[in-house]
């Protein structure tokens, strides 16, 4: 017995290695940079390891991860139901892309960065624009040091119907331009209107030689206002190896594959504290802003959007860590790679250690966000199974839902919502990928789509609860429904993982009709 016991092992561990040097091979296909082991670049693997685990149980939900340093990926992994080919909406990351397309356009000589924002717009003009706006030069607009406050803010709205660059040149001015940090996505919006008006192409087109052919970052999607400008400081969706392909072209100060894309002389100044906006040590929104990059604790930088999407670059460390992710606590991410990975880094590279390198690529291809977990007997009754609930009046216009109990643990959900009905494959424990039309809270921002790739797990939990989660898995979106059944009642509670407003909405009531 001990014999084959042992020879299972041996067995067993082969099929292991060889699957993983298989996905090594794999990955390596797909990836111009080339992969190496942790070690070999000066980090343990059980560095990497603790920080995946951290990040697993302290923040929700990460939904991707990938560490390059010395130019080699060390690392990449996707929580399921997240994927490689996910694109990921990056909220204010994009503004990293649209600062990118403006030292392009100067280095083309179509701008500079004293240039007077009236000198483009020149028919949005107020009568009598006050010395503020008359002052106000392209570099304010990039180190959000506009002149404006929060207050005045107020006056401007991407929905409303009036044209943007219009708005944005009436909005009153407290300060002078340039002395004053107030973060301001109207100004990238007006970085972005800049770079069409003197180049003819809207910041995706204009990027698409210069930077995203080069770096192969494959059908990045921007939207756009009504006037067709790229929103420039949201609204680009790209997939989590192109942000690590961006930090890595900034930490090679523009080169790439022996081409210089952008100017060096535009990386130092991008990246480099041109605005003071506090001075909080252990806060790394208080180390100064660049060209539309956060500086850093520790002497790093990084492009950053809402939830936590993250290109993190490391000089000092000649490292670059892309993370997507659907959090409210932005701060604790950036302390993780700061407690785990950061101070884990050797100048020299280190001892291999096969057996922990072994179960980091286990951890790694084995990540999900968590599912639903079944917690009653399928023998059970269950209340309200394949009843149709008629729901009131709501946000997300839900008109009918109602779950039917299949074999193997798994429900079908018929959801009715403005005159549609989407159905979904729910399993226990396991995600199941789908498509709806359903387009709630953030989900709205993305344009030209009437259907949304999303994924589903769900289970009974008791024998008059049924939860649901609804992953939307090109953005940070994870809904969690419950519902829960008395007779022919239903209460329909429904928490977003990513919202502006509200997380928790009011519950939704529904009944069976006779």
């Amino acid at each position: 017995m001990k014999e084959q016991a042992l020879f299972h092992s041996i067995i067993t561990t082969t099929f292991l290695g060889l699957s993983l040097l298989a996905s090594t091979w794999h990955l390596r296909a797909e990836n111009s940079l080339p992969k190496s082991t942790p070690e070999a670049q000066g980090i343990p693997s059980s560095a990497i390891l603790k920080f995946i685990d951290a990040a697993d149980k302290e923040v929700q939900d990460i939904h991707s991860f990938i560490l390059i340093r010395n130019g080699h990926t060390l690392a990449e992994t996707w929580w399921a139901p997240y994927h490689r080919e996910s694109r990921h909406m990056l909220f204010s990351l994009s503004k990293s892309f649209t600062s990118t397309a403006v030292g392009l356009a100067i280095e083309e000589g179509k701008l500079s960065l004293d240039a007077p924002i009236l000198s483009f717009f020149p028919d949005a003009a107020p009568e009598s624009p006050s010395w503020q706006l008359q002052s106000m030069r392209v570099r304010d607009l990039l180190a959000m040091s506009s002149g404006h406050t929060g207050a005045d803010l107020k006056g401007f709205s991407f929905d409303s119907e009036e044209v943007l660059t219009t708005l944005f040149l009436n909005l009153p001015l407290t300060h002078k331009p340039g002395t004053h940090f107030q973060y301001n996505t109207p100004a990238t919006y007006m970085c972005s209107a800049i770079v069409q008006q003197v180049t003819g192409e809207k910041v995706l087109d204009y990027l698409g030689p210069r930077l995203f052919d080069p770096l192969e970052i494959k059908n990045p999607d921007w939207s756009e206002s009504p006037q067709g400008i790229s929103h420039g400081g949201f609204g680009l969706s790209v997939r989590t190896e192109d942000i690590a392909r961006l930090g890595q072209l900034y930490l090679q100060n523009g080169q790439w594959q022996g081409k210089q894309l952008i100017p060096e002389a535009w990386v130092r100044a991008a990246t480099s504290r041109q605005t003071s906006n506090g001075s909080n040590p252990k806060s790394d929104w208080d180390q100064g802003y660049g060209y539309q990059f956060w500086r850093c604790r520790h002497g790093a930088y990084r492009g950053d959007g809402a939830f936590g999407q993250y290109c993190i670059v490391m000089p000092e460390q000649n490292a670059v860590i892309a993370i997507t992710s659907g959090t409210s606590d932005m701060q604790k991410v950036l302390n993780l790679v700061w407690d785990h990975l950061l101070t884990e880094m050797a100048d020299t590279a280190l001892a291999p250690n096969q057996e922990t390198q072994q179960k980091l690529e286990i951890r790694l291809q084995t990540l999900q966000v968590d599912p639903i977990r079944l917690d009653v007997s399928t023998e059970a009754p269950l209340a309200g199974e394949g009843q149709t609930y008629h729901l009131d009046a709501n946000d997300f216009g839900l008109t009918s839902i109602s779950v039917s109990q299949r074999s193997n643990n798994t429900s079908l959900i018929a959801l009715r919502h403005n005159n549609e009905t989407s159905t979904f494959t729910c399993r226990d424990s396991s995600w199941t990928d789908g498509k709806s039309s359903l387009a709630p809270g953030i989900i709205a921002r993305l344009q030209n789509r009437t259907t949304h790739p999303v994924a589903s797990t769900g289970a009974w939990i008791t024998s008059k609860q049924f939860r649901w989660k609804l992953a939307y898995t090109e953005t940070p979106l994870i809904l969690e429904l419950t519902l829960n059944y008395d007779d022919s009642e239903l209460e329909l509670d429904i928490r977003q993982s990513a919202s502006f407003g509200q997380q928790v909405l009011p519950t939704i009531k529904g009944r069976v009709r006779n």
